[in-house]
């Protein structure tokens, strides 16, 4: 299967070349778009959570609404927060609504009521009128995707899944067409943020679960090594042309969270975008990747990011107009880059533009010619990027250093080893076909469909029997989804919930065992909340109640087979190198001849001291000094740092 997965992925992109992005480009493109809200309750896009992003910035601009407010409407209705009916909805006013809309030329609407999370129906009442009157209009109701107490999160996932649903459905039935046209018969998945394949059908219903499905193809592809491998602790590096993403793996399962932001009008810095209450992976995101700008700041201070040179025009070395340096300039005059086999030789790109471009920018009067202009950019990213994930680390409760990190993506192999000594990691692994890491990860993925349900309810007053039903209807909501690519294979059901201190603004996310519960669970449902919460914090808090917010259900079939793996361990033997180039050496600042060696032409027991390079067509793997590489029985490049 291995062999094929360059030929899919290439597949995949000769589609549609916007495939990959096409459900974040549609939140960029704002689809008009309608927003129906209980009576009183327009302002909430606006309101948020009256938090700032930056509380010191006095010329502060937070992100426009998804909706603006001459398209946000609201009906008389109202149920409080048990779900019992106080208002009943004016259907009339629905009505009148309508004509407003199609009068508008709205494409889609989203409905989020007040307390529809617990009691759906004036919700779907308004869905089936819509349906009724205005049956080209996309209708998405908070109650479907995003069923979960908090109402500006709520709106805000209902209202971009709203807008995305328009473009969305009709890429996934061109998408559908062209497979089917090429003589495709086999049932069509689409990667989620979450780390699961879900049919075309579940995608076009909720387009939002997609956003972030390239990051988390990877972080797929990180989890399988490690499970592979036997390696409990993971950091997973994805490195690629515009950002650099890290994630925790644990015994061969990405970190997941429940929300993140999208279109962050302070690009990188947390509550300056829209929130988005679905599964994901829970991964840091930087603006450190190969064509990231560098530049000198006010005080006169090296600076990568988060800023990007893109793909048009690029970084200077692409000669397509660019003139700032990008991290890919740097890497290009620091050797690193072979020019004539970038992107598999597809793309030129020349190295005395780059050098050009970094003297100006970087140099040009601070003493530094371009060699050590480049050296500096390199260092920079780095350093960004080992910080990242230094914090990620320690917001989640853990400690990056013993880590086995796994680098993928055109530029991760070329920084990885680099990173790994920052962060005081001894090994480093590159998988195969790391240029397209996630797009193998796609391929490892299971079948699955996770959904959340809020029910408050107190430990001290835990009622077993609800909180079996609700885990019954949310497998029964589940399962038919699941089934539609899994068959008849066995299901696996895995639940959590989202727990915290009575009192407290933000919950944890806290495992449970997949049964029936009794009345007297509430004693083991304090114990396991209260070690994840001694986990994250060092301490619990004695004599306060614990209180469960939301209930999880991820349903999964067993995920696809992966790589083949040889009886036993390879033979070592020393490669012939294929040539030598000149290439930066930060200990003596000048250029030495550094051996490189094909991939293709490696096999498994290969040894490599550094410093050398692996080149292959879509990426190149960096061995420093300190570092040597072994072609392991996977196929994956080994790098170990030397005992000195």
């Amino acid at each position: 299967m291995a062999d094929y997965y360059p030929l899919i992925a290439r597949a995949i992109a000769a589609l549609d070349p916007n495939a990959p992005g096409e459900s974040r480009r549609a939140l960029y493109e704002r689809a008009r778009t309608a927003l129906i809200a209980t009576e009183g309750f327009r302002d909430v896009l606006e309101i948020a959570d009256e938090g700032r992003f930056d509380q010191y910035d006095i010329f502060i601009e937070k992100p426009k609404p998804l909706v603006p407010r001459h398209l946000r409407f609201t009906v008389p209705e109202r149920l409080d927060v048990h779900g019992a009916i106080r208002l009943p909805l004016d259907e009339s006013a629905v009505s009148a609504l309508t004509a407003r809309l199609t009068a508008l030329r709205i494409e889609a609407v989203a409905v989020s009521l007040i307390h529809a999370y617990v009691n759906p129906v004036h919700e779907q009442r308004i869905g089936a009128i819509l349906a009724d009157v205005c049956p080209t209009v996309s209708v998405t109701l908070s109650s479907a995707v995003c069923p979960e107490a908090r109402e500006y999160e709520r709106t805000s996932t209902a209202v971009a899944n709203a807008y995305v649903q328009p473009l969305m459905a009709g890429y996934l039935g061109r998408l559908e067409e062209m497979f089917r046209a090429r003589g495709f018969r086999a049932t069509i998945h689409m990667m989620t943020s979450g780390g699961s394949l879900t049919s075309l059908e579940t995608a076009r219903r909720f387009p939002v679960r997609l956003i972030e499905s390239g990051p988390a193809g990877g972080a797929i592809l990180a989890g399988r090594i490690a499970s592979e491998r036997g390696e409990h602790e993971i950091l997973s590096f994805d490195m690629g042309g515009t950002t650099a993403k890290i994630c925790l793996i644990e015994n061969g399962q990405p970190y997941k969270a429940r929300s993140f932001e999208v279109d962050r009008s302070a690009r990188f810095m947390k509550g300056s975008g829209f929130p988005l209450r679905i599964p994901v992976i829970d991964m840091v995101e930087i603006g450190a990747g190969g064509g990231s700008l560098a530049r000198v700041d006010e005080l006169q201070r090296v600076t990568v990011g988060p800023e990007s040179a893109g793909a048009e025009p690029g970084p200077a070395c692409y000669g397509r107009g660019g003139v700032e340096p990008a991290v890919t300039d740097a890497d290009l005059a620091l050797g690193k880059i072979d020019p004539s086999r970038f992107a598999g030789g597809k793309i030129k790109i020349d190295p005395d533009k780059a050098r050009a471009a970094l003297d100006k920018a970087i140099g040009s009067g601070r003493g530094l010619n371009p060699d050590d202009s480049a050296y500096a950019v390199a260092e920079i990213v780095d350093e960004n990027m080992a910080n990242a994930a230094r914090v990620h680390a320690i917001e989640s409760g853990k400690d990056a250093r013993g880590r086995t990190l796994v680098a993928f993506g055109g530029a991760a192999p070329l920084h990885a080893a680099r990173v790994a000594e920052k962060l005081g990691l001894d090994r480093v692994l590159v998988p195969s076909y790391a240029g397209v890491g996630s797009a193998v990860g796609f391929l490892r993925a299971p079948i699955a469909y996770e959904i959340v349900r809020s029910a408050v309810q107190r430990l001290d007053k835990f009622d077993a029997q609800a909180a079996n039903a609700l885990y019954t209807a949310m497998r029964a909501e589940a399962e038919p989804i699941v089934r539609r690519g899994a068959g008849d294979q066995p299901l696996t059901e895995t639940r959590s919930a989202f727990m915290r201190y009575r009192g407290q603004g933000h919950e944890i996310a806290v495992a449970l065992l997949a049964r029936p519960y009794h009345d007297d669970d509430a004693v083991p449902l304090r114990e396991a909340f209260e070690n994840e919460y001694r986990r994250l914090y060092s301490r619990v808090i004695p004599g306060v109640e614990v209180e469960v917010l939301s209930w999880v259900l991820l349903l999964s079939a067993p995920a696809p087979v992966g790589s083949v793996v040889a009886p036993t361990a390879p033979r070592s033997y020393t490669p012939k190198p294929a040539r030598s180039r000149p290439v930066f050496d930060p200990e003596t600042g000048e250029f030495i001849e550094v051996p490189i060696h094909e991939r293709s032409a490696l096999r498994p027991g290969a040894a490599i001291p550094g410093p050398a390079i692996i080149v292959e067509d879509e990426t190149s793997t960096m061995v420093p000094r300190l570092f040597e590489a072994n072609i392991s029985r996977f196929g994956y490049i080994e790098l170990t740092r030397r005992k000195i």
